[in-house]
């Protein structure tokens, strides 16, 4: 039986904390999130597609510029060149479902020409962040909303690996770049994703100022929880979560081609002033 607790529990992988008194069915909904990477072919309806999109355009947005938008794929032979781009990941490769997110300037420059109207403000860093932040906003929408449908998402970073081909095979004009890609379908019931943990609260809520030294229990806890969940679902993975992340960040090399990224977006056209 689920109840406010498992979930607690489930999410922060261990009796961390009581389940608070506040709740709704939203709530529930979200702490069952989980990175869906197994699929059925089934396809994801036009009909289930509109609802999303209505969904994710129901996000905030930075001063309704709408420096968003997002492309649909279903091609089977698109989402493989897709994979491909995301460092072979297969599960772009199968879902029946890819949806790219994108920072896009190119719809702004363009209304301004039509009223005659300068546009350089699109070269500053601050309108690719706004960009970057309301496709982010918009497409966690998007994955509350698939799940409500029954439907399973997992995010694909992978898509800045190469945002030139990436770009080319989605035909994006200047100004447009894949912030990431999102899986959607109906996950395969002979492979459940599991539940990732969180850390505690204590890592991230900041009370009044922020603090790295309140931090450290937490993340200890993190580690051994974390540690727990990796030999749980038999992942190939070594060492703590701290050690896992480290490596992570460890130098460019150990960015999946992302390290040149800057380069990537001037050779897009943005600016970046």
């Amino acid at each position: 039986m689920t109840t406010p607790q498992t979930l607690i529990d489930a999410r922060y992988g261990s009796e961390v904390m009581q389940a608070p008194q506040s709740w709704s069915p939203v709530i529930e909904s979200l702490l069952g999130h989980a990175s869906v990477r197994s699929y059925l072919p089934t396809p994801v309806s036009d009909d289930q597609l509109a609802a999303i999109i209505a969904a994710a355009q129901s996000a905030a947005n930075s001063s309704n510029l709408q420096v968003w938008s997002v492309v649909a794929v279903r091609d089977a032979g698109r989402r493989a060149a897709l994979a491909e781009c995301a460092g072979g990941q297969t599960h772009v490769r199968e879902a029946p479902l890819q949806l790219v997110w994108l920072a896009d300037l190119a719809r702004l420059e363009r209304v301004a020409q039509s009223v005659d109207r300068p546009s350089t403000a699109l070269d500053y860093t601050e309108l690719f962040l706004t960009g970057v932040i309301d496709a982010a906003l918009a497409a966690q929408n998007a994955v509350a909303a698939a799940e409500s449908l029954g439907l399973g998402t997992v995010y694909i970073g992978g898509m800045r690996n190469q945002p030139e081909a990436v770009a080319e095979l989605l035909n994006l004009p200047p100004k447009v770049v894949a912030v990431f890609g999102m899986c959607v379908g109906t996950p395969d019931p002979a492979k459940p994703a599991a539940v990732k943990p969180r850390p505690a609260q204590s890592v991230v809520l900041h009370h009044e100022g922020y603090s790295l030294e309140a931090q450290d229990a937490g993340i200890e806890a993190y580690n051994q929880a974390m540690a727990a969940f990796y030999t749980e679902q038999n992942m190939n993975v070594h060492g703590t979560w701290a050690v896992h992340s480290a490596k992570r960040v460890a130098g460019p090399e150990s960015m999946s081609g992302r390290d040149r990224l800057v380069a990537a977006l001037h050779a897009r056209g943005f600016s970046l002033k």
